[in-house]
């Protein structure tokens, strides 16, 4: 188990921050120290568990086979129009990461980036309609070479940093750190109308474990 590098600033703050705290509660308010102590220990706690980035090696590298690109559960299965790259009907399926969750995205397959874009937006829920085409967001397809895949990542009213690492024309790893979403939100995959998938709504989808479909 590692930190993911995305966490270095954020865990250092509040380490700086919460040792300020308890130096000053002993120094000016010692009957309570103990019990910020305790509160600062769980504090510190939940932020260093989300920027947790375990190993997760793929058991067969398959570029026709779509791994999960993030920790979390199914919530969309859906044929839908995706009108900003594709431009017509698609396949869509969707994960939540909520706060406990691994908050790494990964390439679910390999392949070259054919487009990437970021989008500024708003901080809906995660899982309100409009959240997929209304909020802050980033869109990566990925190309096998035959088929084309669509990975978007999505802020929600908690997470408030979207960082993503591709760039157009690059070659990416199946399985590879894809970008990062702070304290959780929600990833959609478009996927060809063919590609049969292997999941169901409210199924806990694994990061580079978990088979969302499979692509010709």
């Amino acid at each position: 188990m590692f930190l993911h590098k995305e966490g270095t600033r954020t865990i250092g703050f509040t380490f700086l921050f919460l040792a300020i705290t308890n130096l000053m509660f002993i120094t000016y308010a010692a009957n309570w120290a103990l019990l910020v102590s305790l509160i600062s220990l769980v504090l510190f706690t939940i932020v260093v568990q989300f920027f947790r980035n375990p190993t997760r090696e793929i058991a067969v590298m398959d570029d026709t086979i779509v791994y999960a690109p993030a920790d979390g559960k199914v919530v969309v299965i859906e044929e839908t129009d995706e009108s900003e790259y594709f431009k017509e009907r698609r396949l869509q399926v969707s994960v939540f990461m909520n706060p406990l969750n691994v908050h790494v995205n990964r390439n679910g397959i390999g392949g070259e980036v054919k487009y990437y874009k970021y989008h500024e937006g708003e901080y809906l829920v995660a899982w309100h309609p409009k959240a997929s085409t209304e909020n802050e967001r980033t869109t990566t397809v990925i190309s096998n070479g035959k088929s084309e895949v669509m990975f978007r990542q999505i802020a929600g009213a908690l997470a408030r940093r979207i960082t993503n690492y591709v760039k157009v024309g690059q070659e990416v790893i199946q399985g590879e750190d894809m970008g990062f979403i702070k304290f959780g939100s929600r990833v959609d995959i478009f996927l060809p109308l063919d590609a049969k998938i292997e999941c169901k709504i409210g199924d806990t989808a694994w990061g580079n474990k978990t088979v969302i479909a499979r692509i010709k």
